[in-house]
């Protein structure tokens, strides 16, 4: 027996409107398909929770990371992109980006293949040569993305992620 007789009530009138409405059409398998497949997604997100992670993240990147020529929001988007943090981190995809920053800032050579990828970048952005800095060599005078600067940059929107957590 239903404890609420009046929610009964009110899913009658609604079965008996979909039935008049149903009634001169063909059955059919898509028909059941539609039907059930409303329910199926209900209260739920379409888009799965990795693509939702992933595009917190890419709107962080672009809201906090200042970057005129795009170069390296670029890059970094994508190597956060293909990282296995971010799928460990779905609640909080922050935590996934913090821990990226974190070791492309701690390891010079993480670091250097990143600005290396940056620079290569730029290049192709600006139909130029790039100018690559060697590891312990100084930077070339019109070099925008320097180990320094780039480290910097991302100890900066490290910042930013720490504030927002």
């Amino acid at each position: 027996m239903n404890p609420n007789p009046e929610s009964e009530r009110e899913q009658e009138p609604d079965l008996s409107l979909e039935r008049d409405i149903l009634s001169g059409r063909k059955f059919s398998l898509a028909d059941v398909i539609g039907r059930e497949g409303g329910a199926f997604l209900k209260g739920e997100s379409p888009v799965p929770p990795l693509v939702q992670a992933k595009a917190e993240l890419n709107q962080f990147i672009a809201q906090n990371l200042p970057d005129s020529s795009g170069a390296l929001q670029a890059v970094l988007q994508s190597w956060v992109q293909n990282d296995l943090r971010v799928s460990q981190n779905l609640e909080q995809p922050l935590i996934a980006l913090r821990d990226i920053l974190s070791a492309i800032a701690s390891n010079s050579e993480i670091l250097y293949e990143l600005v290396r990828q940056v620079d290569a970048k730029w290049g192709q952005i600006y139909g130029e040569t790039p100018h690559f800095q060697q590891p312990g060599q100084p930077p070339h005078p019109d070099d925008e993305y320097t180990h320094t600067s780039v480290q910097n940059q991302l100890v900066q929107l490290l910042e930013q992620v720490n504030q927002a957590l």
